[in-house]
C-alpha cells in the first residue's frame, strides 16, 4: 500500500480526478487549500504589487493505492504536465505505508 500526496492549482482538479480513474482509483479525499509561493528579493524588486507571498487557490489529494497503481498514475500525470504550456503543474509524492488497516 501507498500513499499518493498530489497538489496543484485549484485549475487542475477536474483533470487530477479524471487521472485517477484512469488508473481505477475509486476512492480518495481532497481539500481545496491555500498554495503559498515566496518570492525571492530579486523577483520581489521586479513584482509589481511587492507582496514577497503570493496566494494561490489549490487542491490537494489524499490517495491510498495499491503499489502496482503508483508507476501508472505517475505516467499519466507526467504526460499531462509534459504537454502544459503553463508554468504550473501537478506536483505528485508517493510514501510508502508500513501498517493499514
Amino acid at each position: 500500500m501507498k500513499l499518493l500526496l498530489i497538489t496543484a492549482v485549484s485549475d487542475f482538479e477536474k483533470e487530477i480526478k479524471q487521472l485517477l480513474k484512469k488508473v481505477n482509483v475509486k476512492s480518495y479525499s481532497y481539500n481545496n487549500v491555500k498554495g503559498v509561493s515566496n518570492t525571492t528579493t530579486e523577483e520581489l524588486n521586479s513584482n509589481w504589487f511587492g507582496a514577497e507571498h503570493i496566494e494561490n487557490d489549490s487542491v490537494v489529494f489524499y490517495v491510498f493505492v495499491d503499489k502496482e497503481k503508483v508507476d501508472h498514475f505517475f505516467e499519466q500525470v507526467h504526460l499531462f504536465n509534459s504537454k502544459l504550456d503553463s508554468v504550473s503543474k501537478i506536483h505528485l509524492a508517493s510514501f510508502n505505508i508500513e501498517k493499514h488497516n
